[in-house]
């Protein structure tokens, strides 16, 4: 019976939430055999936040922790100076260190809601790539050509339209595949849009005289908007919004992508998923669905009693349309509404408060206001959207 159990893990380990893998039968041999594996993830700090769409490769990490398997994580100090153009269409700007160590800050705390720190290897890879010197760096580019390079898509792509592509970018294969070789790396999980790099590891890894890593990659997923979800698109679910924003952003998603987001995000069992698909077909309403995903979401990544917390919050607020009891309050240094948003954080940028405001999603005292220039008088409330309320003091 133990044993069933363990097989039906590992089927599970190589099947939810993996787009490929190479090489599977190799690797489902060594998973069969007991032997502890050393699993690498890499993430560049490329923005403060990490969002839903990379926990589908750290709930990978902790699948293959709970099987007594080594987590290796990586926070990419030194290749998110550089930048990785695997998913962009365009160049990549150069990070300054300043920025990419404030981004860093709260990194292991993130990753801590899904996986064991405590009993994971938690690696920088300034560690070892700032040690590298040009004659090194010139022996491992000679292994790769410049014909890989460009025969990726995205890269075909900007060559044809005639877009920029420097040096630099060819550098990033060369530095995340040493990351394989440093840190002895038996599995690699990663993006499809990471596909070209993590191969790039294990041609590496022979270089160095290493047995090649096997890879396993994960599909992206959909944001809020039905785009990928992204950063600089502004669609994400991040790791640390609060369990009221969590489950709203979650109660906006899409209706088609709720099982998705089920499979992909959560580790609700395969057969509970199939069960609300079949619901869904015989017209179960999408919303009370959305409504098991988002508290499933909140649960895992803060607490139940949060996300009963934040289930009632939202009712209140969107369902019953009330003002809940406890808000936020704010004292802001300017009274105009676009600087409110901002200095709120309900908004990144007074351009973009400006456009919620032309474009009726901000209401005062329960009043839409269309104004860029409108003044709050104290004793107001703000709100923003359906569930994002500021008393202004």
């Amino acid at each position: 019976m133990e044993n069933n159990k363990g097989q039906a893990e590992i089927e599970e380990l190589l099947t939810r939430g993996v787009d490929e893998i190479i090489d599977k039968v190799n690797l489902e041999t060594k998973l069969k055999s007991g032997k502890p594996l050393r699993v690498k993830l890499g993430i560049d700090p490329t923005s403060p936040n990490l969002h839903l769409g990379r926990s589908i490769p750290l709930l990978k990490l902790r699948d293959f922790q709970r099987l007594g398997h080594q987590v290796v994580f990586i926070i990419g100090d030194f290749t998110g100076l550089i930048g990785d153009t695997s998913d962009k269409d365009s160049e990549r700007p150069m990070l300054s260190e300043e920025t990419v160590k404030q981004n860093l800050e709260t990194y292991i705390a993130q990753v801590s809601k899904l996986i064991d720190v405590g009993a994971a290897e938690i690696h920088y890879n300034s560690e070892w790539l700032a040690k590298l010197n040009y004659l090194e760096i010139g022996r491992q580019a000679d292994h790769f050509s410049l014909n890989e390079f460009i025969s990726r898509e995205n890269i075909g792509r900007r060559l044809k339209a005639g877009k920029r592509i420097s040096l630099r970018e060819l550098l990033y294969p060369l530095m995340q595949s040493y990351d394989s070789v440093a840190m002895r790396a038996d599995v690699e999980v990663g993006g499809t849009d990471q596909r070209f790099n993590l191969l790039a590891g294990r041609d590496m890894q022979k270089f160095y005289g290493q047995a090649p890593q096997d890879i396993i990659t994960n599909p992206l997923i959909e944001g809020l908007d039905g785009r990928k979800m992204s950063s600089s698109f502004g669609n994400t679910v991040n790791l640390l919004d609060n369990p009221d924003d969590m489950f709203g952003k979650i109660m906006s998603l899409r209706d088609e992508l709720t099982i998705k987001y089920f499979f992909l995000l959560t580790r609700v069992s395969m057969a509970m998923i199939k069960e609300y698909e079949i619901s869904l077909k015989e017209g179960a309403n999408p919303r009370d669905l959305k409504i098991k995903l988002a508290l499933e979401i909140v649960r895992l990544y803060h607490s139940e009693e949060a996300a009963k917390r934040a289930e009632n919050y939202f009712t209140k607020t969107f369902s019953k349309k009330e003002i809940p009891e406890t808000i936020s309050e704010l004292r802001p240094a300017q009274y105009g509404i676009s600087f409110v948003l901002t200095e709120a954080k309900l908004a990144s940028s007074r351009s973009e408060a400006g456009r919620v405001i032309e474009q009726g999603g901000v209401k005062v005292n329960g009043e839409v206001i269309k104004d860029v220039n409108y003044e709050i008088q104290p004793g107001s409330v703000l709100q923003k959207g359906k569930i994002k309320f500021l008393k202004i003091l």
